[in-house]
């Protein structure tokens, strides 16, 4: 699936916020946003958070943006609970 995020880059700390009701993730890291820092701490917090390897975490679109969109290999019901049981900072 394709999952929209909207980042914040340079927060006090790393958290993966809950799906909005347009179905945007919000996550925050403490990663500045220069040399791809901010979006390869996105992408080892979404592996966390989400129980997957980080290769199977692909960023699609929003490089250079806050808001991106990363590829998963789950479908929407598996991402809700398995954000829904983990907690808000990991």
């Amino acid at each position: 699936m394709k999952l929209p995020v909207r980042v914040t880059p340079r927060a006090s700390t790393n958290a993966v916020g809950a799906l909005d009701e347009s179905g945007s993730l919000a996550v925050r890291v403490t990663a500045p946003p220069a040399g791809g820092a901010a979006n390869a701490a996105v992408t080892k917090l979404l592996a966390k958070a989400l129980n997957l390897p980080q290769r199977d975490i692909v960023l699609v679109s929003g490089a250079s943006s806050r808001n991106k969109v990363f590829e998963l290999p789950l479908e929407e019901a598996q991402l809700v609970a398995l954000l829904a049981r983990s907690p808000k900072k990991r």
